[in-house]
């Protein structure tokens, strides 16, 4: 059985980024957006549910997240309807990640770990932090949403400050050089507690 660690972080702050040096090192990653967006494919186990469910929200076949976002921003049981379809599927994604996997530890990317409540099946968590003037700037740099957009996010996550009180270890993306040493780390610390188990 692998150390399940969990990893969280806000948006900007470089968690996909430091899931990619746990998996450089060696570590097996599970994403749950990852997971998500094979779930809205064409052909995704999603898309048949979600059809008989918003039938507006399929487009070529898969989920359009674009359509799926205004529905849920202009109907207020969309989102409740929409978790109960999807949180399922993606929990079973999870469990086939890990029944496969043979790697002493697994990383569990999962964006609302604390607020879902999945920090209780983990063995250990990682809050991804940053300080919040480059978590502005890099999620600027994505040109993908504005300022006030970002705001809106923001509200509806647990805080930074919270997240970084609740987590086992902490690792701050200044610089990838300093996220590297902070991932080798927590890995280290894993592997001493798996040899002390």
């Amino acid at each position: 059985m692998s150390y399940l660690l969990g990893l969280t972080g806000s948006i900007g702050m470089g968690k996909s980024t430091t899931a990619q040096i746990f998996a450089n090192l060696g570590c097996a990653v599970w994403d749950a957006d990852a997971a998500v967006h094979r779930l809205y494919a064409p052909g995704g186990s999603a898309v048949l549910p979600m059809r008989l469910e918003f039938p507006a929200a399929i487009a070529d076949g898969g989920v359009s997240r674009a359509a799926l976002r205004a529905i849920i921003a202009a109907n207020d049981t969309a989102l409740a309807r929409t978790e109960a379809i999807v949180h399922p599927l993606v929990a079973a994604d999870r469990q086939a990640f890990l029944a496969k996997t043979a790697n002493d530890i697994a990383v569990l990317d999962i964006p609302l770990l604390f607020e879902t409540g999945y920090d209780a099946i983990m063995d250990g968590t990682v809050c991804v932090t940053a300080p919040p003037e480059v978590q502005r700037a890099r999620v600027r740099e994505r040109r993908t949403m504005s300022d006030a957009q970002l705001d809106a996010i923001l509200a509806k996550q647990m805080p930074d400050e919270e997240k970084r009180a609740r987590a086992t270890w902490i690792i701050t993306t200044d610089t990838l050089e300093h996220a590297r040493s902070q991932v080798q780390v927590v890995i280290d610390s894993i592997k001493q507690d798996i040899a002390h188990a």
